[in-house]
């Protein structure tokens, strides 16, 4: 399983993505072979081009048609045909029909179609064809599990189009954009096009960047330059190592009841991930009591128990940011007394301290069954502890 993170500074479209994933797993002979995996050979070929954009050095995969091409609007029944009937592994066959049927969807809801009339005009063309089909091969290549992105440069102003000119976001872009940041940016040019916002969207990005360390990067140029690098950036990332990347999730309530934020939500909160959290007593506007709740978890957990909490609670609205969690190295064990077992974390201090803590609901279980005080409880295991220790 991988993580990837894409920078879209420079927007992201089907060839800028193509390019970006071969560079990340070196896999422009396999590119060049992809027509023939589709029985295209004859009407298209994948031609790789070396380009520099601002300083970067990069490959430009450019699909090329051959004279025996045709320039038929294809629909997405023939796409599909074109797809199921290739060499490809059932996986990748899924991934390309799927970024199609959501760039389909989009092209329906804005041309007011059923979505098997939609004419693909650009994006049914050979060489948006090799885009997603490429990106879907590259995707499960990769082995893509989870993916990072910046927010989205659209650019603005007007594209020439099938339909005529348009608005830049295009309004199947914009559509498939939808709910996801996005900036104009100050460049007077379509920096986002709607097959490079459909493989987005399939990829369903995180737009929350943890602390990631980074294995490698690959850049995927498009076709025009800029003043800034026409590319879109993409790594191959790890979670990062040393201190314990951390996010804290935060939101007031102030108009849902205190039994359903109880033992069971708590309980249903930690197995969606959270390691700790807390609930705050405060006055909130127009004077009504209401209660913060501050939860910490990984960073790789965040997406899971954000949804988890705007799920189960009343709140429409969540606040969350990164911190770094330094811990202690720490060991378990079990000490035996007379009426039970209590579990006890160990852990050591940076000067080579020791500290020990028996477990709470193991103190109070074995205090139950002597009719002892928890205290005495922690005080006996404690001493058992450092007689073992000597």
């Amino acid at each position: 399983m991988a993580i990837l993170k894409l920078e879209t500074f420079a927007g992201i479209s089907g060839d800028m993505f193509l390019g970006a994933l071969t560079a990340l797993a070196d896999a422009y002979d396999d590119i060049r072979d992809l027509p023939k995996k589709l029985g295209l050979e004859e009407e298209v070929a994948v031609q790789i081009d070396s380009v520099n954009k601002n300083g970067i050095a990069c490959k430009h995969v450019n699909i090329v048609e051959t004279e025996k091409a045709g320039h038929a609007h294809r629909h997405l029944s023939t796409i599909n045909k074109i797809i199921d009937g290739s060499a490809l592994t059932e996986n990748v066959k899924s991934v390309a029909k799927s970024i199609f049927l959501t760039l389909g969807q989009a092209e329906a809801k804005v041309h007011g179609v059923d979505i098997e009339k939609v004419h693909f005009h650009e994006v049914g063309a050979l060489d948006s064809i090799m885009d997603i089909v490429g990106a879907a091969y590259l995707i499960d290549r990769l082995d893509i599990d989870k993916t990072y992105c910046t927010s989205v440069n659209t650019g603005y102003g007007f594209a020439n189009t099938a339909h005529g000119k348009l608005p830049v976001p295009c309004p199947a872009t914009q559509e498939l954009l939808t709910g996801l940041p996005t900036y104009r940016g100050e460049i007077e040019s379509e920096m986002t096009t709607p097959t490079g916002a459909a493989i987005l969207r399939y990829l369903k990005p995180s737009f929350s960047i943890p602390t990631l360390t980074e294995q490698k990067i690959g850049y995927g140029p498009g076709q025009k330059d800029f003043e800034i690098p026409n590319t879109l950036r993409a790594s191959l990332c790890e979670e990062a190592t040393g201190k314990n990347q951390m996010m804290v999730i935060q939101t007031s309530i102030d108009d849902m009841s205190g039994e359903y934020l109880g033992q069971e939500f708590q309980t249903a909160l930690l197995e969606k991930g959270a390691s700790d959290f807390y609930y705050e007593q405060v006055i909130m506007k127009k004077g009504r009591p209401g209660i913060v709740l501050n939860v910490f978890c990984p960073a790789k957990r965040f997406d899971e128990v954000a949804d988890f909490i705007l799920e189960n609670t009343t709140t429409i609205g969540l606040r969350y940011y990164s911190v770094g969690k330094k811990k202690l190295e720490r060991t378990f064990g079990k000490v035996d007394l007379e009426d039970g077992q209590v579990q006890i974390k160990k852990s050591k201090t940076p000067s080579g301290k020791s500290k020990y803590k028996p477990e709470s609901s193991d103190v109070f279980k074995v205090a139950q069954q002597t009719g002892e005080r928890p205290l005495d409880i922690e005080l006996k295991s404690k001493i058992i502890i450092e007689n073992e220790k000597d």
